[in-house]
């Protein structure tokens, strides 16, 4: 087994994974371990940054007690809740404050006042994405001016601002190592993504000293070598979670897009060696750089997918358990011209509007249980199918094939209905894990475990794929009373 094991941490927002992969890409042991959330105050959501460096150190041990030793891997790939800010001091290694979360708000009228003040041109034009309190800038930016002490320390060069993955790199390294990868840098706000360098004039407008900031290397390269085991092992693979998933899904050409069902819905379409502009409210980041050559990806966010079927078990009682929506779905032929529209939390992309609430349409005295099941389904699917036209939009490409990942599609008719509303194919992959595969192949590949990019192609395996079936002018009259509803859901909370 010598040497040819690599390790995938999957750092994410509610419990850190790690899965040991053979040379084949299978996987071969896994551990999961939760950790705890902190909400100290409406609307803000923080980690103990020592909670996720310890709950990522016990599942490395665990696995480790599955057959697998030190001694056999090659080299350890990175993967992480993107845009979570961590600061922490040079010389002692302690944080001096908590994880600030992707989720957390606290900085949204500061992000107000920048557009205010007319800057969402410039930092859309440098970083590829929107002002708002999700990345990371106005959160370091907060740390930096709220925590006490803090200036003194940034002034005197004696601070370390990171995502989660250079935190995990310099603990796993005994304070060594001070990198990212270009997919986490392009999610903080202050990365220029044309140039590939932290970018002075947004340091400026954010206030932010360069010293703070940790060296930007490829997504695929030994980076230095982790010190904690009885053995050295070279850490060698980093990308923010969207990223790796479009890896792990072997979207490397463009055109090629993912999509993860989970709570909400992520789309990532491979755009190559160009950013591209989005015109629709995506946002464009770095996709990875591996060997010098950097690929770009558009992306949209849903905000519900998955929580939309959660709501029917647990808001309505509809269903007992998530699994039996599809049976339910599956008991009518259609949805009889009933629309859900899932904004729980108001729209995302091409929308964002957060004023939008959710809705069911189109109820008569025939509708059933059934009827709200598959509509509810289709209210997912459909706003897939907005971003993707937003996606065909921007980048000038009509998608062929749609791969899916994340627990929703285990339910076949989703993936159908969603087949369907496209009219191309849906296709589901064995390996459903697509965000750590994708750090286990960037890291893989750095080490010659896997040999090139192109030799990754083997051991991507399809499990079924889901044609279009039904007719087009069904499909083209769900679509208009989707966009009609969605209208009437918008600014709901306007008034």
């Amino acid at each position: 087994m010598s040497n040819k094991i690599i390790l995938a941490l999957d750092q994410g927002t509610t419990s850190s994974r790690t899965i040991a992969y053979n040379s084949e890409g299978k996987p071969i042991a896994t551990a999961q371990q939760d950790f705890e959330q902190l909400f100290p105050k409406n609307g803000w959501v923080e980690h103990d940054p020592e909670a996720i460096w310890q709950s990522q150190l016990k599942t490395i041990n665990e696995v480790f007690t599955k057959g697998t030793s030190a001694n056999d891997v090659a080299g350890i790939g990175i993967t992480n809740q993107r845009e979570t800010t961590i600061v922490w001091n040079k010389e002692t290694g302690e944080p001096i404050y908590n994880a600030i979360v992707w989720q957390d708000r606290r900085t949204a009228s500061y992000c107000d006042e920048l557009k205010s003040t007319g800057q969402e041109e410039l930092i859309q034009e440098k970083t590829g994405l929107i002002i708002d309190a999700y990345f990371s800038a106005t959160k370091l930016r907060w740390i930096l001016h709220n925590v006490p002490g803090v200036t003194d320390l940034a002034k005197n060069g004696k601070l370390c601002f990171g995502t989660v993955d250079t935190w995990l790199i310099y603990k796993l390294t005994k304070g060594k190592v001070f990198v990212t990868d270009v997919s986490n840098a392009s999610r903080t706000m202050l990365f220029n993504i044309h140039t590939l360098k932290w970018d002075d004039e947004l340091l400026e407008l954010f206030e932010i000293p360069k010293s703070v900031l940790p060296e930007v290397k490829s997504s695929s390269e030994v980076y230095g070598h982790a010190e904690i085991f009885d053995h050295k092992i070279p850490i060698c693979g980093i990308a923010g979670d969207q990223q790796a998933a479009l890896f792990g899904q072997l979207c490397t050409k463009k055109g090629m897009v993912k999509n993860t069902y989970g709570t909400g819905c992520f789309l990532l379409m491979n755009t190559d060696k160009k950013p591209v502009k989005s015109q629709n409210n995506l946002l464009t980041t770095v996709a990875w750089q591996i060997n010098g050559k950097t690929q770009y990806a558009l992306e949209g966010s849903v905000f519900v997918g998955g929580a939309a079927v959660q709501w029917l078990r647990d808001g309505i009682n509809l269903i007992d358990d998530a699994s039996e929506i599809e049976a339910l779905a599956s008991s009518v032929p259609d949805s009889d011209n009933v629309v859900v529209v899932p904004a729980f939390t108001g729209l995302g992309a091409p929308y964002w509007d957060p004023y939008a609430r959710g809705s069911i349409m189109g109820i008569s005295r025939g509708t059933t249980k059934g009827h709200i099941a598959r509509a509810t389904l289709e209210g997912i699917a459909l706003q897939v199918y907005d971003i993707v036209k937003a996606m065909e939009s921007d980048s000038n490409m009509h998608i062929t094939e749609l791969r899916v990942d994340g627990g929703a599609t285990a339910n076949n008719l989703l993936l159908q209905i969603q087949s369907d509303i496209f009219d191309c194919d849906v296709v589901r992959p064995t390996n459903l894990e697509t965000t750590a595969l994708g750090a286990a192949y960037l890291a893989g590949l750095a080490v010659g475990v896997f040999k090139s990019k192109d030799a990754l192609s083997e051991y991507w395996e399809k499990d079924k794929t889901f044609k279009p079936q039904t007719n087009k002018e069904g499909q083209l009259k769900l679509i208009k009373l989707w966009h009609k509803a969605v209208n009437r859901s918008k600014n709901w909370l306007e008034d």
